[in-house]
């Protein structure tokens, strides 16, 4: 199938864009250049945009229904736009945990899910990607909301790649089998692929419906049931999917979702006794969190997808104006909340001076501004709390001596806006080149030479991309072998593929989502050997 690119789909007219996962940057370039009509703050300080959706869902989601905490609790879900309440959201605790995974384990073990045919099961998950589709527009208006991405980006693009993701896992619903084993004697061997029971969930808030995706597509094609817990900052678009779902005939109990926050139910669902799996996407200072709970309760087996700093390196054969629009790209897409972002912009010291100040002037291009009001490419950063830290990092990198290009600083006077920021001369041991900031903060760093860079593109604690600029493909095939990470791009970025796994070397986590690779984590596997009596053969 197509690779389908966020890239590619944000710069295009046509919704269901789709290109080959073999394009090289120039095509998705030559195509953003229609987009790029100048910087501008005042959308950032105007009356906001009004969504076009209304909040059904703030309940918990427990065996099938919408019911309250069972402590009555709820907490706010913000507009990243104003700081101002969206809803209020119901606030799981321990007790909700334990109701969610009681749910999911009587509908494993007496339920109609793992005892379903694989066919019967991807008719269920078809029929949701329908629902996911004819719902387009007011899914990605929540989560533009809940998030404060631009609306373009999640209605044109992650939208309809959650839909594709759904169906990915629903083709392999019903080819997941095991092996028949010959043995050294006469023994029947099998080898058999079992769901592996009640798994534990917990997604982050920076892409919350691809990662309620990437979790749940697998689990469910594998047969198994769901605790799901959002994130606290952008629990709506996961509750309002998550009914289409049902609405599909997802049976009871099968997907739970709990929305929490993460010392309360993150900790429960991760040290709960009965669960059986977990998967983490978040931090990974969190990620060690959630391993060392889930080995101190019954040392269930860990999926962890964490944080990132990866290189993006740029040749000195490289076309300049090309790699200066894939770098921005590359950091600035999804206001810098992306855990693969290139935050670590590797320029060749034969055309460093040429890159900064096209970057430079890139970035004052950049169209800031109200999520939903088209042709904005950043909205504001997801709450008070990441806002703070980002302008911390920016404060880390001017006292440290780095140059300020651009940027710096808020926009407006409301919400959690920040201009795109870039920082040259700046050297591996600054905090803004060892730590993930996680927002639209811009490092450009000179080296001189093939063996330098890759030196210092693997001195990180981090391994999950990398990105690689140049022409010339002997540079290339040396680069995506040395460097230590689990995705790496050559002339693009970013492109993401439901049958394509990503996952992290080194701190980066452990396990791989999306692809072949990502059902291995909800299956168990079981030798059965029986003798053979008098076989005709072996």
């Amino acid at each position: 199938m197509a690779a389908r690119r966020i890239a590619s789909s944000l710069l295009s007219s046509s919704r269901s864009r789709s290109v080959s996962s073999s394009f090289l940057a120039s095509s998705v370039l030559r195509g953003a250049s229609a987009v790029l009509r100048g910087f501008s703050t005042a959308t950032a300080i105007e009356e906001p945009i009004h969504p076009p959706v209304q909040v059904q869902y703030t309940q918990l989601l427990i065996n099938g229904k919408f019911v309250d905490s069972a402590s009555g609790k709820t907490f706010p879900t913000l507009d990243p736009r104003t700081g101002e309440v969206i809803a209020h959201v119901a606030e799981g605790d321990v007790e909700d945990i334990n109701r969610a995974v009681v749910a999911a384990r009587k509908a494993f073990d007496e339920g109609p899910w793992p005892k379903m045919t694989g066919y019967e099961r991807s008719r269920i998950l078809n029929r949701f990607a329908d629902l996911i589709e004819k719902h387009n527009d007011e899914i990605a208006a929540l989560e533009t909301w809940d998030n404060g991405k631009p609306y373009e980006q999640a209605a044109q693009a992650e939208v309809p790649m959650l839909a594709r993701l759904i169906r990915y896992y629903a083709g392999w619903a019903d080819k997941i089998h095991g092996l028949i084993v010959p043995a050294d004697g006469p023994h029947h061997v099998q080898v058999l692929h079992e769901p592996i029971g009640v798994a534990g969930q917990i997604i982050p808030w920076n892409f919350p419906l691809l990662m309620f995706a990437w979790k749940v597509g697998p689990a469910l094609a594998c047969g198994n049931t769901i605790v799901l817990k959002t994130a606290e900052q952008t629990p709506l678009s996961a509750l309002y999917v998550s009914k289409l779902f049902h609405e599909a005939g997802l049976p009871d109990g099968v997907l739970n979702v709990i929305s929490g926050f993460g010392p309360t139910a993150g900790a429960a669902l991760a040290s709960h006794m009965d669960v059986d799996k977990l998967a983490f996407t978040g931090s990974t200072d969190t990620g060690k969190i959630v391993l060392g709970l889930a080995a101190r309760s019954n040392l269930k087996p860990v999926t962890l997808e964490l944080g990132g700093k990866s290189p993006f390196i740029i040749m000195d054969d490289a076309d300049i104006d090309q790699a200066v629009e894939l770098a921005h790209f590359a950091l600035f897409f999804n206001q810098g909340q992306c855990c693969c972002a290139g935050s670590r912009t590797f320029v060749h010291e034969r055309v460093y001076d040429e890159f900064v100040e096209k970057a430079k002037a890139r970035a004052l291009k950049r169209i800031v501004g109200d999520p939903f009001k088209k042709g904005v490419e950043q909205g504001p950063q997801i709450d008070e709390e990441q806002f703070n830290k980002i302008l911390r990092y920016i404060k880390y990198g001017v006292d440290s001596g780095a140059t300020l290009v651009t940027g710096g600083d808020r926009i407006g006077s409301k919400g959690y806006y920040i201009q795109p920021t870039i920082f040259s001369d700046v050297h591996d041991k600054m905090k803004i080149a060892q730590d993930e900031i996680f927002g639209p903060v811009q490092s450009i760093l000179k080296f001189r030479d093939l063996d330098e860079v890759i030196h210092r593109a693997n001195a990180t604690r981090y391994g999950l991309a990398a990105g690689v600029f140049t022409n010339n493909l002997d540079t290339a095939n040396t680069l995506m072998r040395a460097l230590r990470v689990g995705t790496v791009w050559i002339n693009c970025f970013d492109v993401f593929d439901a049958a394509v796994p990503f996952g992290g070397y080194k701190m980066s986590g452990n396990g791989r989502e999306k692809g072949i690779d990502s059902l291995k984590n909800y299956l168990q596997i079981k030798a059965v050997v029986t003798p053979l009596k008098n076989p005709a053969w072996l």
